[in-house]
């Protein structure tokens, strides 16, 4: 790779949508993100329209959506974002726990992550993102 690609590549911003009913848990989470990958650039939705109306028209490159929010849930907005970019990393957050909604994130293809969201609890899915975007696969 030539100098000038990877500096055009680090240019392009990687993005992060955050959607959460909750401004406070947005708040955690972005600070989370920015304590893991700093130069990401951060968008924030209170619901699953929010999120769809985002996604529509800023380019993101990864989701972490909350389970529990008010008209769609954060497991049919993941099933949502699946369709649309089959690619995409994309991350359920909930403290409930329970085998069913963990193995409906998996058949989302989507990652599980508890509540309450910790740096610890977010790295290995935000890690295993930004080596997903850096391959192209």
């Amino acid at each position: 790779m030539t100098g000038a690609r990877r500096r055009m590549e680090a240019e392009v911003a990687t993005s992060i949508l955050i959607v959460d009913d909750s401004k406070l848990a947005r708040i955690v989470v972005g600070k989370a993100v920015a304590a893991i990958q700093p130069d990401w650039t951060r968008l924030e939705a209170g619901s699953a329209d929010e999120a769809l109306a985002l996604l529509a028209s800023h380019d993101v490159d990864v989701v972490i959506v909350d389970y529990n929010m008010p008209g769609r849930n954060g497991l049919e907005l993941a099933e949502e974002v699946r369709r649309q970019r089959p690619q995409m990393p994309i991350a359920v957050a909930t403290a409930n726990v329970q085998d069913e909604v963990v193995a409906r994130a998996r058949t989302a293809n989507a990652a599980f992550v508890s509540k309450p969201i910790t740096e610890e609890g977010l790295r290995p899915f935000l890690t295993g993102a930004a080596l997903k975007l850096r391959s192209g696969s």
